[in-house]
């Protein structure tokens, strides 16, 4: 593998571009591990009760309209965010997803779907009562996703055997 450092005083941001003739392993691999070095810290500012948060993002499992407002739900807090939804779709990690007109979820969060033919579909997350329901629109990009993260992590760490 070759690596190349272009520098360039013009850029305003940082990029890594990743050049290959295919997908392997080797480049998930590296693709998965710069991911998580620029998001494993990653914090977003959110409000509760005119108080200021620092809220790491893996900690956030989903977004969610509520009336006027964006929620940020964690497992045990609601808090604001200041961001719309396509904002976040732009500004979150890889692993968020849009499941439906209003809410967006983190699917490395997801324990449990129950599965509705006819309706949205139920969401469940582990150690918390909370729960989201996806849009039937929106439920094969999830299971996409879903797989999509259970591929990169046995590939990567052979610990999730879902």
């Amino acid at each position: 593998m070759k690596i190349t450092i272009d520098i360039d005083k013009k850029c305003s941001e940082n990029e890594i571009i990743i050049k290959c003739n295919e997908i392997t392993d080797e480049v998930l691999r590296l693709q998965n591990a710069i991911n998580s070095y620029s998001t494993k810290n990653m914090k977003m500012e959110l409000v509760s009760e005119g108080k200021e948060y620092y809220v790491p993002v893996d900690e956030i499992i989903f977004f969610q309209t509520e009336g006027e407002f964006i929620k940020a739900h964690t497992r045990n807090d609601m808090f604001n965010t200041k961001h719309k939804l396509y904002e976040l779709e732009q500004l979150l990690p890889h692993y968020f997803i849009r499941i439906s007109k209003s809410a967006i979820v983190n699917s490395k969060e997801i324990y449990a779907i129950t599965r509705n033919l006819t309706a949205s579909s139920k969401i469940e997350f582990k150690d918390t009562y909370k729960h989201i329901f996806v849009s039937r629109g929106y439920y094969k990009p999830l299971k996409s996703k879903i797989e999509e993260m259970r591929n990169i992590r046995w590939k990567n760490q052979g610990e999730y055997f879902g």
